[in-house]
């Protein structure tokens, strides 16, 4: 009944019974927009508090974009249509913000979430899916698509839906390739922006980069049927998990600690190209041509545990730095799309474990303090000067002390 209502409000907003709305400016396309270092991504919660029930307000949303707009930031990504408001509210807050400003532009890729039947349960069934939550998921995407045509530019089914490792949720590519052509059909019946795109975003490996055991008929229909292919890379949490790269080789173990650090994140950066390059290749493979962007890569500032202190020694804000800027040098120089994730630390990510690594990916933390990685930003220029979020002007973490920062920073070490 919920997302009944939810989508029926968005039809009547768009005021076209939830047909293509032609009341407001068409702005930039997916295919201008995708592969244009003019128009960095990054992905987006905003959510502050220990569960998403509690989702920004308008105004919080607001202010988060009044800050990566001026961050540079032009394309935002989400996850959910109807599960909380909180998509509908970003789009409320962009459409406002672009009323008061004529030159505030921002796009959305936004996410549908698709997951199994029975999916969180011991028994998940993953040859079928949650048909409830898929068609009011993707019933909530058509509908803010067509609400806000100027801003939504690329719909995402799925997020990593069809990676194995998601154990408790994901699906085989049959169903994300059915509502992958639903919307495709939707679009040539123009009951859908033609020229919106259409894609799953999922780990490099369910793209065909990795294990043979994802190279399917089924995965070949899907990699045809998507605009462009929307890739997962994280060499940061490969630091434990797959850490051979990470791991300090006999010939830099004499090496400066700095040095040691720098070359670890020479390797992580390769890593991630290396990911990249085998999704290329397995489509080149097949002999399919699409464009191949990344939809999630980063790296978290903070872990407790498996990539900590007593762990792989990965997470910490100089790190983070590094990371960022090697992916944004590559990516921009590349012509390739990166959604770097995420904005904003969120906490409901592990609310369990404060110290949890999922809850430290965002390049601004909780207390309106920003992240080493723009530290220089903050200093020049005055573009975040004066913002600020939740009543809290943006300052620098650690006060901008670096040696205090420095000192939390470890040299990698080989796997436990």
């Amino acid at each position: 009944m919920k997302a009944s209502f939810i989508i029926c409000l968005l039809c009547w907003i768009s005021l076209s019974a939830c047909g293509v709305s032609e009341s407001v400016p068409s702005g930039k396309t997916a295919a201008e927009i995708l592969g244009n270092p003019d128009y960095p991504a990054i992905a987006y919660g905003g959510f502050r508090d220990i569960t998403r029930d509690s989702v920004p307000s308008v105004e919080q949303i607001k202010e988060d974009l009044k800050i990566l707009h001026a961050l540079g930031f032009r394309l935002l990504r989400t996850y959910n249509t109807t599960h909380y408001p909180h998509t509908g509210r970003l789009l409320e807050a962009i459409r406002g913000l672009k009323a008061e400003n004529r030159d505030f532009e921002m796009y959305l890729m936004m996410g549908a979430w698709i997951s199994c039947k029975d999916a969180w349960t011991a028994k998940p069934d993953h040859s079928a899916e949650d048909i409830a939550n898929s068609t009011a998921e993707i019933e909530g995407a058509v509908a803010l698509a067509n609400a806000y045509p100027d801003i939504v530019k690329i719909i995402a089914v799925g997020n990593e839906a069809m990676v194995h490792w998601a154990a408790s949720y994901f699906v085989v590519p049959e169903i994300i390739l059915k509502w992958v052509n639903h919307l495709q059909e939707m679009k040539r019946a123009g009951t859908l922006p033609a020229d919106i795109w259409i894609t799953s975003s999922d780990n490099f490996a369910s793209w065909g980069g990795g294990d043979t055991s994802y190279h399917t008929e089924g995965l070949t229909r899907l990699i045809s049927a998507v605009d462009y292919v929307s890739l997962h890379t994280y060499p940061f949490h490969d630091t434990h998990y797959n850490s051979e790269f990470w791991e300090v080789p006999e010939a830099e173990a004499d090496l400066p600690d700095r040095q040691k650090i720098a070359a670890a994140m020479q390797r992580a950066g390769q890593y991630a190209k290396d990911q990249y390059g085998s999704v290329v290749a397995y489509l080149q493979k097949l002999g399919i041509e699409k464009p191949v962007h990344i939809g999630e890569t980063g790296w978290s500032s903070v872990s407790g545990s498996l990539y900590g202190p007593d762990g792989s020694h990965a997470a910490d804000e100089y790190k983070m730095k590094l990371y960022y800027d090697y992916i944004k040098d590559w990516t921009s120089k590349s012509g390739i799309t990166c959604v770097y994730f995420s904005a904003f630390d969120e906490k409901w990510k592990d609310a369990a474990h404060p110290s949890g690594s999922e809850n430290h990916f965002g390049l601004i933390n909780l207390q309106g303090e920003v992240k080493y990685v723009f530290w220089e930003t903050l200093d020049n220029g005055g573009i975040l000067q004066g913002l600020s979020r939740d009543g809290k002007v943006l300052d620098k973490t650690f006060g901008g002390d670096e040696a205090a920062m420095l000192s939390t920073v470890l040299p990698p070490v080989s796997h436990p």
